[in-house]
C-alpha cells in the first residue's frame, strides 16, 4: 500500500512539513542526515509516489494528464548487499532523491553477487522499472547481464566502462596522479600503496605518478587488499612489517585509509610526522578523524544527480548516443599530509 506524507511523517517520528522538506530536497531547516535517512528508507520501501498533479498545481501547471509514476533499479557492482560502502550508500542516496523530483522512485537495489539468487533473478527478469543505475565497475560477464535485461542503463565511478553506456565518472586514475603529486611536493618519495590492484585505475595512477616522477616501482611497498578498513589495516601492518623505508602511504579509498591510520598507530608512528596518509573519496568521516584525513574529494552527490537525469533523460527519449561526463575533484588538504622527513606541525 502507497502511504501518504502524513503515514511517512508517523513512522519516520517527525513532522509532516519536514518529510516534505526532506523529499523535495528544500535548503530551508535542513533535517539531520540520520533523520534524512529514514525517510529515503520509509519512501524506497512503501513506493510512495510524489503527488505530480498536486506539484503542478501549486505551480500554476496544467493537469489534465497526470504523469504516471515510473521506476529505476540501482546495481552496487562491486559490493555485497550486506555490506556498508559510505561511498555508494550516497552515491545511491542522491540518485534517488534526484530521481524523485523528476517522478521516479528507485523500486529495488541488487548487486552483482544476487543475480544468481532465484528471487532476485526473478525480480529482474520480470523487469517492472524503467532503467537501471550501475554504481562501481563492473566486468564484461555483469556487462553481457545488463545488455540482456535492461534496455536503459547509466554506469557512475571512477573506472571507465569499455561499454556504450551512459557514463557519469570523476576521474580515479587522474585522481591518484594528484594524490601522488601532492605528496612529491611535501618531498615524499618512498611512498606504499594499500588497496587493489587488479583492474583498479587508482592504482595503475600510483604507477604511473612515480613513472613521471622518475622514480623505481617498489614491491614491498604494495599491498594487494580489499578497499576496506580490514583490508588497509592488513595491508598497512604487512609493509611496516617488512622495516623497507616509507615516508607516505596512499590509499585508493577513505575507508582503507582509515584502517591504514589505525595499522599505523599500532606500529607506534605518528601521523604525519613519521608517516604522511592520503586517500580518494572525502566521506563526511574523513573530516572527523585524528589526524584529519587529507584526501581527493570526489562529488558523490552530484555523480548522483548526474546520473539519475541522464539515465531519466535516456528513459524518455531526450538523447540516443552515449555520452560520457566526467566531473572535477580537488585535494581537501588537512593534517594527515607533512613534509617528509621534518618532525613539525606544519600539514598540508
Amino acid at each position: 500500500m502507497i502511504m501518504t506524507l502524513k503515514e511517512i511523517a508517523a513512522e519516520a517520528g517527525v513532522s509532516i512539513s519536514t518529510v516534505s522538506r526532506v523529499i523535495n530536497k528544500s535548503t530551508k531547516a535542513p533535517a539531520s542526515q540520520e533523520i534524512q535517512d529514514r525517510i529515503w528508507e520509509i519512501v524506497r520501501r512503501t513506493g510512495y509516489i510524489p503527488n505530480t498533479s498536486a506539484r503542478q498545481l501549486k505551480m500554476g501547471s496544467p493537469t489534465d494528464s497526470q504523469v504516471p509514476s515510473r521506476s529505476i533499479a540501482c546495481l552496487f557492482a562491486r559490493i555485497h548487499q550486506e555490506q556498508t560502502d559510505i561511498f555508494f550508500t550516497s552515491l545511491a542516496r542522491g540518485i534517488e532523491k534526484e530521481a524523485f523530483k523528476h517522478g521516479y522512485i528507485v523500486k529495488y537495489t541488487f548487486t552483482a553477487f544476487d543475480v544468481n539468487d532465484p528471487g532476485i533473478f526473478r525480480l529482474i527478469s520480470d523487469n517492472h522499472v524503467d532503467g537501471v543505475a550501475v554504481l562501481g565497475r563492473c566486468n564484461k560477464q555483469l556487462l553481457k547481464f545488463l545488455k540482456q535485461y535492461f534496455r536503459y542503463v547509466a554506469y557512475t565511478g571512477l573506472n571507465s566502462l569499455e561499454a556504450n553506456y551512459d557514463q557519469i565518472i570523476c576521474d580515479g586514475y587522474q585522481a591518484a596522479i594528484t594524490a601522488m603529486e601532492h605528496l612529491f611536493k611535501l618531498g615524499h618519495q618512498r611512498i606504499a600503496y594499500v588497496g587493489e590492484t587488479n583492474s583498479e585505475n587508482r592504482y595503475h595512477g600510483y604507477l604511473a605518478a612515480l613513472s613521471q616522477a622518475g622514480l623505481s616501482f617498489c614491491r614491498e611497498l604494495t599491498a594487494d587488499v580489499p578497499l576496506s578498513s580490514e583490508g588497509g589495516y592488513r595491508g598497512t601492518d604487512a609493509i611496516l612489517k617488512r622495516n623497507v623505508p616509507v615516508s607516505a602511504v596512499f590509499c585508493p579509498n577513505d575507508i582503507t585509509a582509515i584502517g591504514a591510520m589505525r595499522a599505523i598507530k599500532d606500529h607506534g608512528k605518528s601521523i604525519p610526522h613519521d608517516i604522511s596518509l592520503i586517500s580518494i573519496d572525502d566521506i563526511d568521516t574523513a573530516q572527523y578523524l585524528t589526524p584529519m584525513l587529507t584526501t581527493i574529494h570526489i562529488p558523490v552527490e552530484e555523480m548522483g544527480q548526474m546520473t539519475a537525469k541522464i539515465l531519466i533523460d535516456r528513459i524518455e527519449g531526450g538523447h540516443s548516443l552515449p555520452v560520457k561526463i566526467s566531473l572535477p575533484y580537488y585535494v581537501a588538504g588537512r593534517e594527515s599530509c607533512g613534509s617528509c622527513g621534518i618532525r613539525s606541525k606544519s600539514i598540508s
